[in-house]
């Protein structure tokens, strides 16, 4: 019969039942259910495995194929994927970058922190992501005083800071 799964399961059904409950992920459950129902004869093939569990059935026979050739405990490995883009910016630099924000003179704006990088480190990046980093990753604000107003009285001022009584 096309589809029925060959495999030969070492590890007895009381064992793969025990493992199941004390599996941490969902991931790890699903592939150990995935051997008991093999094991109990639940099932004998590969989709109805993969519509049990809502998976599709090439994934199922990858699982199968490393259980073939490292056993339960390959199967149960998780991977450790680097999965999307490497940083733009080495964690080097940030460090370098998170010193120079801690520094009283600081950086006026986000455009002199791309000048900064590009000058010291040649390593061009756009604006948002320069804003990114500092702003939500390294949660750094830049030293930038309030505008004065044109207009602003500074004996106004003078006589103000005068009278204020000291924090």
């Amino acid at each position: 019969m096309s589809g029925v799964v060959k495999i030969e399961i070492t590890e007895s059904a009381e064992t793969l039942k025990e493992i199941l409950k004390n599996a941490r992920t969902p991931q790890e459950k699903e592939r150990i259910q995935t051997i008991y129902w093999l094991k109990t004869k639940t099932v004998e093939t590969v989709t109805q495995i993969a519509v049990m569990l809502g998976h599709n059935r090439v994934t199922i026979q990858k699982w199968l194929r490393k259980y073939r050739t490292g056993g339960l405990n390959f199967l149960l490995e998780s991977s450790k994927n680097n999965l999307g883009r490497p940083n733009s910016i080495p964690p080097y630099v940030i460090e370098k970058l998170k010193s120079e924000l801690e520094n009283p003179s600081g950086f006026k704006s986000y455009g002199e922190i791309q000048i900064w990088l590009k000058d010291c480190f040649e390593i061009d990046v756009a604006y948002r992501t320069v804003h990114e980093l500092v702003r939500y990753k390294l949660q750094a604000k830049l030293k930038v005083p309030r505008p004065l107003h044109i207009k602003q009285n500074k004996k106004a001022k003078e006589t103000f800071k005068k009278n204020c009584p000291p924090n």
